[in-house]
């Protein structure tokens, strides 16, 4: 008989059946007798292996088509190894029918590529997330699984118009393995926005109070730029929950949300309904303590602060008693203060009547905890007793919480380490024997700066080279093997620096040891510089080198850190000489060019700084400091009259055209008063005498947390600044005044003075000019008053150990003046304005400002607002 070969191809029924079931036709189904069996196609599975699982069998009679074939492609797609089965018929000869199976297999993956999304982190969750590893079966099912998630997850964040498409591209294999890449098309679109929030069944609580509890929920207002109104499937569940929070407190104990919806409003926008039920209103009835041995009933209740009458609040309730913030101030934290870290807490309701609640706060106080071992891991440049000097928790010491944050601040601030991944961890806690053992992991961050400068100012280029290494080992200074490049690890501080242009070189070395001895933390500091300032001519550009002002420094300094009233303070004593050389230097800053000066000083000072706890990025606490600087009142014991000295100068008075004339009625050349002048000043400023008096104080406050680190920063500083004298006759020398204004970075002179940051403005320009002088009125003199005010509101780009970055904006306000009688702290040179900043460990900090000055500059009334300024910041944080 000739072959007829009929192709068909089997319906696969949803019907179970048995696998020994009575063969039955299908349709016009007729029996035949089994012949050859052949396998072809796709596959990588032995014939004989396929055959043998069918359980099909040459000579056993069964239906074409029929229930025993339908069952045996039924079995083969329930191994979800294939994509494609089909029997043949492919010969039949009295009776017997000849059979080919052709099989495809399922492809294995080899690839995934993703397209839409830039984040290579975000790619690989996806990956991760829908289990598409190299080697997994593609299959349809696959396919749309994976499809549907990933639109269905960014809708959940507010991509409600996401879409995604995924196509398999076969790979050309040389081992005949089914493989193909899968590409991944992903269209995000943008975020639809929240149109309206609806809140429904609040009849005590208004929907305002309720839409301000909901902190990154927010309805579209035109005049919300600070918030965004893009919709967050996260955020939106942490919202729900602060809304109940904010009836709860309220004093709806019962408060719950019923239900709520997201309702479409179109492509851009949707709409929430919230159905909220408040429940009865409760107030706060009696509170007892249960198991309470360390402290009293009255001292726990002082501590909860919640009397009874009062309205409740359920989260309220909570924070007084065990809060998530280790800072705060609430009975877990008394009790774990003093030891006991295994102490637990559990608020119960005993009575409800009315509406009134009574509660009992039954504690488990548990035995003492005591510190087993202290370890610190991760440093491989800062040697152990550096940072084991600096821990507040030792072996055998019974357990403080307060302790074990302080040390992190305190190890955050040596700048030897990054902040951000400071991380206490409790090694073997052991409630019944009440020991523990506590590790710090540290990650090292660069230590060493290097800092190059350049930049315009003072009419000339100035270059600035400088080295600081803070954690400097001076007694590895004579091992070669420890210069990798220079010995590190004692966390001293080492910095040299350099300064020069065409008419001015300064140099500068300091040391600084933070642990004199190696037992208390009494800081020594030690400083020298010498500066070279030749007069310059502004018009001509030129210095002469042969008229000069020389500046010779020395300071030594010791500091402690106390533990009463707090740990945060220290005090400080620094001893200063400088002396001044004049050579010929004639200006309107001193009214004698050949001479000296020389100035002994003492400076007391104290700093309280609880920042924390990067020092490069605060996210809270403060920092104060008030300075006093004096040098010694010899008008006291000098016995010159410098009243009597003022008077002995040849000039007295002038006549009606503004001639000098002496105590004889004749007349005075200016030459020869301007050295009359210059011989009393030299007597007056051959040792100077002055006080001044400083304080300075910065408040970090987190405004917002993004999480990751994200934090939203606003950080508020005043200060102030005064120079004074002890005798009026003397009065104040023309050294060691304020300059206000510009970028804040020193100036070319080393005159003691001192150089504010004010945006805005130019540097050093916003200082007095009404001086009285026997020259033309000049700003090059300073000021002896100063005050400042700013905000900043600071925001990180990233916080990683290689580069810190943050975003600012700032309002600023100071002015600087002669006396108190023209002192006024109202009258301030404004200025707004946004910068960046970059804290590289190599370089220190990097930054650019851009300031707005308000106000015309002294001297320009009729000028208008200065404009726009950039300031470029380097080497100087703020």
């Amino acid at each position: 008989m000739t072959k007829n070969i009929v192709a068909f191809v089997i319906i696969c029924f949803t019907l179970s059946i048995a696998a020994n079931a009575q063969d039955l036709p299908i349709g016009n189904g007729k029996k035949y007798t089994l012949g050859d069996i052949k396998v072809t196609g796709s596959t990588r599975y032995n014939e004989q292996t396929v055959i043998s699982f069918t359980r099909l069998k040459k000579g056993e009679e069964l239906y074409i088509p029929g229930q025993r074939l339908s069952n045996v492609i039924k079995k083969l797609w329930d191994l979800d190894m294939f994509s494609d089965i089909e029997f043949y018929i492919t010969n039949i000869d009295n009776g017997v029918a000849d059979l080919e199976l052709v099989i495809t297999d399922i492809p294995k993956l080899s690839e995934v590529r993703i397209q839409g999304i830039k984040k290579k982190r975000d790619k690989e969750e996806l990956i991760d997330e829908n289990k598409l590893k190299t080697g997994v079966n593609v299959t349809e099912n696959l396919i749309t699984n994976t499809k549907n998630y990933i639109e269905s997850k960014y809708k959940k964040d507010g991509y409600f118009n996401a879409k995604v498409a995924i196509n398999t591209v076969e790979v050309q294999d040389t081992t005949g393995t089914n493989q193909v890449n899968m590409v991944v098309n992903i269209d995000t679109g943008d975020k639809v926005k929240i149109k309206n929030i609806d809140i429904i069944g609040n009849d005590q609580i208004s929907d305002a109070k309720l839409k301000r509890a909901m902190k990154n929920t927010k309805q579209k207002r035109f005049y919300r730029f600070w918030k965004r109104s893009k919709f967050n499937r996260a955020d939106y569940q942490e919202d729900k929950q602060n809304l109940v929070n904010k009836l709860k407190e309220n004093g709806f104990r019962d408060a719950r949300i019923i239900s709520d919806s997201l309702i479409k409003v179109d492509d851009k926008n949707i709409a929430l309904d919230i159905k909220v039920e408040e429940g009865d209103k409760y107030f706060i009835g009696d509170i007892s303590f249960i198991g309470n041995t360390v402290y009293t009933d009255e001292f726990l209740d002082r501590a909860m602060g919640i009397k009874k009458g009062d309205t409740y609040n359920g989260v309220l309730l909570n924070e007084r008693i065990e809060a998530q913030d280790p800072n705060a101030t609430n009975i877990s934290t008394i009790y774990r203060n003093n030891g006991y870290l295994f102490s637990s807490f559990n608020l119960v309701e005993t009575r409800v009547y009315n509406d009134t609640i009574d509660f009992e706060l039954r504690i488990n106080e548990g035995k003492e905890a005591y510190f087993d071992e202290i370890r610190v891991v991760g440093n491989n440049k800062t040697k152990d007793h550096v940072i084991y000097r600096n821990l507040l928790t030792k072996p055998g010491q019974k357990y403080n919480q307060q302790d074990v944050v302080s040390t992190v601040r305190e190890l955050g601030s040596l700048g030897f380490f990054d902040a951000e991944q400071l991380s206490p961890e409790f090694i073997d806690p052991d409630p019944q024997s009440g020991t523990l053992s506590l590790e710090y992991n540290v990650v090292e961050a660069g230590a060493s700066q290097i800092e190059l400068q350049g930049g315009y100012g003072g009419g000339g280029f100035i270059g600035t080279l400088g080295l600081s290494f803070n954690n400097f080992a001076i007694s590895e200074i004579f091992n070669k093997e420890a210069y990798t490049p220079v010995p590190m690890g004692d966390g001293q501080r080492l910095s040299l620096r350099a300064q020069a242009s065409t008419y001015y070189q300064t140099y500068s070395l300091s040391f600084m040891e933070p642990w004199l001895g190696g037992k208390k933390p009494v800081q020594l500091s030690t400083s020298f510089s010498y500066t070279r300032q030749f007069l310059y001519d502004y018009q001509s550009r030129r210095a002469d080198k042969s008229r000069s002002f020389d500046i010779l420094g020395v300071s030594v300094g010791f500091a402690k850190r106390l533990t009463e009233p707090d740990p945060y303070l220290q005090v400080s004593h620094t001893l200063g000489f400088q002396r001044y050389d004049l050579n010929n230097y004639n200006t309107g800053l001193f009214t004698y060019g050949d001479g000296f000066s020389n100035n002994l000083t003492y400076t007391f000072g104290i700093t309280r700084d609880n920042t924390r706890y990067n020092p490069i990025f605060p996210i809270a606490g403060s920092v104060f400091s008030l300075t006093a600087k004096f040098t010694p009142p010899y008008s006291l014991w000098n016995g010159v009259d410098y009243d009597d000295l003022e008077n002995q100068r040849e000039f007295q008075l002038e006549d009606n055209d503004g001639n000098l004339i002496n105590r004889n009625g004749g007349r005075v050349t200016q030459a020869n008063a301007v050295g009359d002048q210059a011989k009393i000043d030299q007597e007056k400023y051959k040792w100077l005498e002055f006080y001044k008096v400083k304080f300075k104080g910065d408040w970090y406050t987190t405004l917002a947390n993004f999480g990751e680190s994200k934090n939203l920063v606003l950080r508020t500083n005043v200060e102030y600044g005064f120079l004074g004298a002890y005798n009026q006759d003397r009065g104040v020398p023309p050294f060691e005044r304020f300059y206000l204004g510009g970028d804040g970075l020193g100036s070319y002179s080393l005159d003691g003075r001192e150089t504010i940051r004010l945006r805005g403005y130019p540097n050093q320009s916003l200082i007095p000019l009404d001086r009285t002088s026997l020259s033309q009125a000049s700003n090059d003199d300073g000021a002896t008053i100063y005050n400042k005010y700013s905000l900043e509101l600071r925001f990180p780009i990233t916080l990683k150990p290689s580069a810190s970055i943050y975003a600012l904006t700032f309002l600023e306000g100071g002015a600087s003046y002669d006396n108190f009688r023209d002192f006024n702290p109202f009258q301030l040179n404004r200025s707004a304005g946004a910068g960046l900043r970059i804290f590289m460990p190599a370089f220190g900090l990097l930054g650019i400002d851009f300031g707005y000055g308000f106000d015309a500059l002294p001297g320009q009334p009729n000028s208008g607002a200065n404009g726009w300024e950039t300031h470029f910041i380097i080497g100087q944080q703020f």
